[in-house]
């Protein structure tokens, strides 16, 4: 995964996933970020390793929030990278 690109697992049907992924193009696209959505419905993997914390949004390995945006952690990452949001 390209170190500019994150991750948001998420379910079809869900007012959560469906809610942060409404949000987040402000943020990535400030930072110059892009974003993968992958559906973890029919992924007995993902659906293991995801099911009750959808949506999460991770950074290669690193989890940067679940459930709900949280603009501090996403902001507190663009940080890190060198990419500060303002």
């Amino acid at each position: 995964m390209p170190a500019n690109q994150l991750t948001l697992y998420s379910r079809r049907g869900c007012h959560l996933c469906e809610d942060m992924e409404n949000l987040l193009p402000t943020y990535l696209e400030e930072a110059g970020l892009s974003l993968n959505t992958l559906y973890i419905d029919n992924n007995p993997i993902l659906e293991q390793q995801f099911g009750s914390l959808v949506p999460v949004l991770k950074a290669g390995e690193k989890e940067i929030c679940h459930y709900f945006l949280d603009v501090k952690a996403l902001q507190q990452y663009i940080s890190e990278m060198g990419n500060p949001l303002n």
